[in-house]
């Protein structure tokens, strides 16, 4: 019960080939094609980048740079004054 016969594999294949059309098949087959590609290369990318790689001894050692905060100062909006108030108020 748990694997297909050959005729549902190809009343599959029927089905899909109504669903979709003869005509889009091929093209969606090479998009797959290229996707898994491309995911390919980029899980192969990402491997290779987690791995560490053991520093030369032509390269010097550079001490890491320590980051310094920043002061900022408080900034006061101006005063508004009365005269050239034109903002609305509640009544």
């Amino acid at each position: 019960m748990g694997s297909l016969s050959p005729w549902h594999w190809a009343i599959l294949a029927v089905v899909v080939i109504l669903l979709f059309g003869a005509k889009k098949l091929p093209d969606a087959a090479r998009s797959l094609g290229k996707s898994m590609r491309i995911f390919k290369s980029e899980m192969r990318e990402m491997q290779s980048e987690s791995k560490p790689e053991a520093p030369s001894i032509a390269t010097p050692v550079t001490p890491a740079v320590v980051p310094q905060p920043v002061q900022s100062e408080r900034v006061d909006p101006p005063a508004a004054t009365e005269q050239g108030h034109t903002e609305a108020r509640p009544a």
